[in-house]
């Protein structure tokens, strides 16, 4: 079945699907290459296995709370996630968050396709670059079914992604056991902090993309169910992904950075390579339609954002037209960045991902606050779509806090282009995305004490 609909509200007669349907979405969306070469980024961090364990586990315990807790929004507001930002930010004031995750959702395509180019030119026998092309042609087809087919896709490939990624544990461990490796060497503190903040941001990164995916589901969907079956779904397989790096990086570090895809593809031997590379093929396609899907719903809302107005009626009824040419012009910008990539592959994912963390952090500490202890689940749906309406155009107050939230967490970051003074004095630990969180939610309570809050209209 062919979605029609883009970033309006769904009403509850199109409302359909169960919570558990989110547990195989996000637990699919992360077995994955992009995942793993995550999970690398500790042993360049100097971390061993049981450091390295450590900071993936709880980086991905506590950022995918903040990630989860956006799932109860869709069935709730029935709106994608990055328009509900109009109501902290205003309807036009939004839109600098939207062009931000814009820059996430592309970029997040980018590296993924790197990785799923590799897989297509070792199964087809192709060039890179036509394994590029290949594997962003079938994330588009994927794409232009829409929500349905999407879930459906997920539900099916986390079944073929257990039974794999299991025989693939089996055999990591079992070489990660008979490899003669030197002893490990105490892993600084500090770099099992920052390893935190790396996973922590993982799981963060993915707070624009959650509702997009639950707001089919009934209105009267429980929050608890909605929020924990999307946590177990990222979080379960996020560690078990970026342990399978990790161990990957311990046993043979240059083989795996330098070629993530081949090194894990042999791991089955040559008999079954073919397998192998096609399940990361299929998992880059997982994740990478999500990238796309977000891109049109972010892209919508910014040609939205001018009110009732023709334009604006007319990119709503054209939901499917609009999200099948935005996602073609996505899918080609990503392929062409995809096939000029070079480098350190692993060192930008850490560089990318860190920047990342400074800007959303922010971004969803305001927007989990209003919704959970401002508003308290409480929206005029309408207005949302209305520069005019009680959200106003521009809501300054929240720029500012946004502003301010960003800003202090400049003396705590460590990236690789500047490391904040109170950064460098922890030894390279950044602890910038506890600040991020705490900062921006204390700061919108203060600034919207006296708000009006209203019941949900539609």
């Amino acid at each position: 079945m062919l979605e029609r609909r883009a970033i309006e509200f769904i009403p509850e007669s199109e409302r359909h699907g169960k919570p558990a349907s989110l547990f195989t979405l996000w637990f699919s969306a992360n077995m994955q290459m992009t995942t793993v070469a995550t999970g690398l980024v500790a042993g360049s961090l100097g971390l061993g296995l049981v450091s390295g364990l450590a900071a993936i586990i709880l980086g991905n315990v506590i950022g995918g709370i903040f990630m989860a807790y956006h799932a109860a929004q869709g069935p709730k507001l029935g709106i994608p996630q990055m328009i509900q930002s109009r109501a902290q930010f205003g309807v036009i004031g939004a839109n600098l968050p939207v062009v931000l995750v814009i820059i996430l959702y592309v970029g997040f395509f980018t590296l993924s396709a790197v990785l799923g180019g590799e897989a297509a030119a070792h199964l087809f026998g192709v060039p890179q670059a036509i394994g590029i092309v290949i594997t962003d042609a079938a994330t588009f087809l994927l794409l232009i079914f829409g929500y349905d087919l999407i879930h459906r896709y997920e539900r099916i490939m986390a079944l073929v992604f257990l039974i794999v990624f299991a025989i693939v544990t089996i055999v990591l461990l079992r070489t990660y056991i008979a490899a003669p490796l030197a002893p490990a060497k105490p892993a600084p503190l500090a770099m099992i902090v920052l390893g935190i903040s790396i996973y922590a941001t993982w799981q963060i990164t993915y707070a624009p993309y959650v509702a997009d995916y639950s707001r089919y589901l009934p209105a009267n969907t429980s929050f608890l169910r909605s929020s924990a079956y999307t946590y177990a779904g990222s979080v379960i397989a996020s560690i078990w992904m970026m342990a399978l790096g990790l161990l990957a990086g311990l046993i043979a570090s240059k083989a795996a950075n330098a070629d993530t895809t081949g090194y894990f593809a042999s791991l089955l031997g040559a008999s079954w390579t073919w397998l192998m590379l096609l399940v990361i093929l299929l998992g880059i396609i997982g994740a990478n339609v999500l990238n796309l899907y977000g891109t049109a719903m972010s892209v919508a809302t910014v040609l939205t954002s001018g009110g009732d107005t023709g334009f604006t009626r007319t990119i709503l009824a054209q939901g499917m037209a609009l999200r099948v040419a935005v996602g073609a012009a996505a899918a080609v910008i990503g392929s062409a960045l995809a096939i000029g990539a070079g480098g350190n592959f692993v060192g930008a994912m850490t560089n990318f991902l860190l920047l990342l963390l400074y800007v959303f952090v922010p971004w969803t500490a305001i927007n989990l606050t209003d919704f959970y202890l401002v508003r308290r689940a409480r929206y005029d749906i309408k207005a949302i779509y209305d520069p005019r309406g009680i959200y106003g155009a521009i809501n300054w107050k929240t720029m500012a806090v946004y502003a301010i939230g960003i800003l202090v967490e400049i003396p705590f970051m460590n990236a690789d282009l500047y490391e904040g003074p109170i950064a460098k004095a922890l030894g390279g630990a950044d602890i910038s995305w506890i600040v991020g969180l705490i900062v921006p939610s204390v700061l919108y309570i203060l600034v919207n004490r006296r708000i009006t809050v209203q019941a949900v209209a539609r």
